[in-house]
């Protein structure tokens, strides 16, 4: 199979049943560099290239509605659709699709970032603080930048969702909670702030959201201990605006849902480390909090707001102005940290401004959403759980199983697991067929229990799990990883395909051509289903694991599909745990980034 490539030698083999497989040098290119405030750059080339030259600076307009052939924030689009109204690529010719450039990224571990595309400059971020900018056509670097990781700060996960755009500018999150602004023609640092205190056990993995000339980002480090929170810095300046707690402090309200007369609000978790989605017209963010400090809740008597919730921020001021909590007192680590995606849907012949959220506790929660309050409206159960038992019709309040929640020197076997029914890769939503693609576990299982004297020091673990119980499945299940297609306006799954032997961490892309993209399996595949009936259309082999949400692009009329392979972290300890279960079963992993982009051939 001929490929055509740029600046890269791209070889082609076969593994074994895989088919063909791109193997691919490390990067090479441009160092960018001589940016203020530490980052590791030299000059960039002159002179600039063309597509760089003639750059478009990404305005607050273009950011409410952007052309079709620009994919100019993680999920494209403010609601968090993941949709591309693109339509050259579709259910009939997508057999035709090949890759036109690849190229590794010179880094391992898991790979997060969205490909984010302005009139043919990709850009990518990568672990260990890395930004890079390529020519979206032909795959040239245009400039990579990198900033020095100081010594002894403290990133347990090593992965980065991407960059955010505004104006000339590319904004990242370093690792050891870093706010860095970089000038998009050459990839200099412009300025960076800190958002938290690293040593303290704050670090960073979302994209930012920018909105209203402000950059949102929130904090990861729930199982260090912090007091989570969003914050919003100026795009121009880096200075910040406001900084809103999502654990009350006492006084605030909230606060009496957390034990009265201590200070465990100060390391009461709920971390932010998803980006969130934006109502313009309500001028509201909405941002997900992960877990309560330490996990195991009997350690925090209460419901402990806003733990496991979806928060709606004002984004002038940072004022919260409604919420939804899935799971009070969460034990389970279910994290629900994913932003709801926002999608006007029919309930009993009204439409209702909606938010509908794929949660971790196997739930699929749809809420109403206005300029303050989150209204609940359904909650249906999407993978097989025995946590919760069923919801009040009216607030929304899950009835927990106690026998299936882990107590302090008491474990417990619960489903679905601490990974949940959707961990963070986020669903898609396609207008055009009214369903949502969700990227699903079922039938995995977990079981833990809390440690005894569990006491805080700052930047330690402060988790609080009795360990050593072995991975759970459901007795007799035949499959674990599932896409499946849920109508909005019924309420109704419409298709499932399952995965027999491999989990599913793939990131959902719709597209205007009747299409589903995806990889997330542990045949390190890149699939494209029909969006209307699940069929499996077309899959290629990468040269690992996709857990990065698929983009898709168009330059001069032509459709691209852009995506990053790169596996590690949670997925990779899952994918391990079903090889153990299932010995010569499960093909092992390689290591390694890269970025991929496909056409019709």
């Amino acid at each position: 199979m001929a490929i055509r490539k740029s600046n890269l030698v791209l070889a082609v083999i076969f593994a074994g049943t895989l088919g063909p497989v791109l193997l691919l040098p490390p990067v090479s290119g441009q160092q960018n560099g001589a940016g203020r405030k530490g980052g590791d750059q030299q000059s960039p080339p002159a002179p600039m290239p063309a597509v760089l030259r003639n750059y478009q600076p990404v305005t607050a307009e273009r950011l409410l509605q952007p052309e079709d052939a620009n994919w100019l924030m993680i999920r494209r689009t403010y609601d968090g659709w993941g949709y591309s109204p693109l339509d050259q690529i579709t259910a009939a010719n997508v057999g035709r699709l090949r890759p036109v450039w690849g190229s590794a990224t010179g880094e391992g571990r898991a790979h997060e970032s969205a490909p984010v595309v302005n009139n043919g400059v990709l850009f990518i971020t990568t672990p260990n603080n890395q930004v890079i900018a390529f020519d979206a056509v032909t795959g040239t670097i245009l400039w990579r930048y990198r900033r020095p990781r100081p010594a002894g700060a403290v990133v347990p996960h090593e992965v980065n969702r991407g960059v955010a755009l505004y104006g000339d500018k590319v904004y990242f999150t370093a690792g050891e909670a870093v706010l860095v602004a970089l000038n998009a023609r050459t990839g200099t640092e412009v300025w960076s702030t800190t958002i938290a205190d690293n040593k303290a056990g704050y670090y960073t993995t979302l994209a930012p959201l920018i909105a209203e000339g402000k950059v949102l980002v929130g904090a990861s480090g729930g199982e260090y201990g912090i007091r989570g929170f969003v914050a919003a810095f100026d795009a121009e300046s880096g200075r910040e605006i406001w900084r809103t707690f999502t654990v009350p402090a006492p006084g605030e309200p909230g606060s009496e849902t957390w034990p009265a007369g201590g200070n465990q609000w100060k390391t009461g978790g709920a971390p932010v480390w998803v980006t969130g989605n934006y109502d313009p017209e309500n001028h509201l963010a909405f941002f997900g909090t992960g877990n309560g400090g330490p996990e195991i809740g009997d350690n925090r008597p209460g419901d402990n707001l806003y733990t496991a919730s979806t928060i709606a921020f004002d984004v002038s001021t940072g004022a919260i102005k409604g919420y939804h909590q899935y799971h009070p007192n969460d034990s389970w680590d279910y994290d629900e940290v994913s932003p709801p995606i926002l999608v006007d849907y029919q309930r009993n012949g009204r439409t209702i401004k909606g938010l509908i959220d794929v949660a971790r506790d196997g739930y699929l929660w749809f809420l109403e959403r206005s300029a303050g309050p989150i209204k609940f409206i359904e909650g249906k159960p999407y993978v097989f759980s025995n946590v919760i038992r069923g919801v009040d019709p009216q607030t929304g309040r899950p009835d927990i199983d106690p026998a299936h929640t882990p107590r302090t020197g008491a474990p417990a076997e619960f489903c679905p697991g601490a990974h949940g029914g959707k961990t963070w890769p986020p669903a898609s939503f396609s207008p055009k067929t009214r369903m949502i693609y969700i990227p699903a576990n079922n039938n995995i299982c977990g079981h833990n229990g809390g440690a005894l004297n569990v006491t805080y020091t700052p930047g330690k673990a402060f988790v609080g799990i009795q360990g050593g119980f072995p991975p759970l499945i459901v007795p007799g299940a035949d499959h674990f990883g599932e896409v499946q297609a849920w109508n909005v306006d019924t309420g109704e799954r419409v298709w499932t395909h399952n995965y027999a032997r491999s989990p599913n961490w793939g990131s959902m892309l719709a597209t205007a051509g009747g299409l589903v993209f995806t990889g997330g399996t542990a045949d390190r595949k890149f699939h494209a289903f029909d969006a209307a009936t699940g069929k499996l259309l077309w899959e290629f082999p990468l040269s690992t694991g996709i857990e990065a949400p698929p983009t898709s692009f168009s330059v001069n009329g032509k459709q691209y599909i852009a995506v990053l392979a790169g596996w590690g972290q949670d997925a990779g300890g899952e994918v391990n745990m079903f090889a153990r279960l299932f010995p010569g079963e499960v093909p092992p992993m390689p290591d390694g980034g890269s970025v991929w982009v496909f056409a019709l051939e």
